[in-house]
């Protein structure tokens, strides 16, 4: 998936759009990722005041990777 990510609206649309793909609820992911479901759906939604590390570890367990 090539998705420009410029603003966290975006990166929000890219990790639900893979969560869905991989039939996987936000608690599954929050799971996998060591994070809270609240910080899924603050992620999903676009929240620009999200903790960077935790996005990571989100992408991670997702199978996605962010590039510069």
């Amino acid at each position: 998936m090539d998705l420009r990510i410029d603003n966290p609206e975006t990166l929000g649309t890219a990790v639900r759009r893979r969560r869905r793909e991989l039939a996987l609820t936000q608690e599954e992911v929050a799971g996998v990722a060591g994070t809270g479901t609240r910080f899924i759906g603050e992620l999903e939604a676009g929240k620009p005041t999200v903790q960077l590390a935790e996005v990571f570890r989100v992408l991670a367990a997702l199978g996605l990777d962010l590039e510069v």
